[in-house]
C-alpha cells in the first residue's frame, strides 16, 4: 500500500491535472459499482456497465476538472493555512460551489439517462434539496479538514477517497427513477 501511494505521489507532481482527472473518474465508477451492488443489490448478473461507464464518464469530464479548478479558485480567493481560512474555504465552498456542483451533477447525469427536460426538470425538484441537505451533514468536517491539513494538489484526492461513500449514494440518487 506504501508503494501504491509512493507512485501516485510521482505521479501526482509530473501529471497533477491527468492523475486528479482519472482519480475522480475512477472513484466516481466505483461509486456507482458499490451503489448497483451494495445498496441497490443488483448482483454482477444484473449490473448496469453501461450506467457505471456514463458515472465515470461525469467523473472524468466533470467532476474532476470542474473540483480541480474549484480548488485553485478557491485558494485563490481565500487566502492562508490557518483555522480561519480553512473555515472561509469551506464555507464559500457549502455555501456557493456545492449547491451548483449538485444541481449541474443530477442535471448531466439526468440528460446523459435520456431524461427529457421536463423530466430532468421533475427529478432535480424531487431530488436536489436531499441530496444538498445530505451533503451538508458529510462535507463540512471534511472540508476543515481538507482547507487546513492538507496541501492543494492533494485535495482533490482526498476529497475524492471520501467521496467514494458520497458517489455510492449521489450515483444512486442521479439513477433512482
Amino acid at each position: 500500500m506504501a508503494g501504491l501511494w509512493r507512485s501516485y505521489q510521482v505521479l501526482m507532481s509530473k501529471y497533477p491535472w491527468t492523475v486528479q482527472i482519472v482519480t475522480a473518474g475512477s472513484l466516481v465508477g466505483v461509486g456507482d459499482v458499490i451503489s448497483q451492488q451494495l445498496i441497490e443489490r443488483r448482483g454482477l448478473a444484473q449490473h448496469n456497465v453501461q450506467r457505471t461507464a456514463k458515472m465515470m464518464s461525469i467523473g472524468f469530464f466533470f467532476v474532476g476538472p470542474v473540483v480541480g479548478s474549484w480548488y485553485k479558485v478557491l485558494d485563490r480567493l481565500v487566502v492562508g493555512g490557518t483555522k480561519t481560512a480553512a473555515m472561509k474555504k469551506m464555507l464559500v465552498d457549502q455555501l456557493c460551489f456545492a449547491p451548483c456542483f449538485l444541481g449541474a451533477f443530477l442535471c448531466i447525469s439526468g440528460a446523459l439517462n435520456g431524461l427529457t427536460v421536463d423530466e430532468n426538470v421533475a427529478k432535480l425538484k424531487r431530488d436536489y434539496t436531499d441530496a444538498l441537505i445530505s451533503n451538508y451533514y458529510l462535507w463540512p468536517p471534511v472540508q476543515i479538514a481538507n482547507f487546513y491539513f492538507i496541501p492543494l494538489h492533494h485535495r482533490l484526492a482526498v476529497v475524492q477517497i471520501v467521496a467514494v461513500a458520497w458517489n455510492s449514494y449521489l450515483t444512486w440518487k442521479a439513477n433512482k427513477m
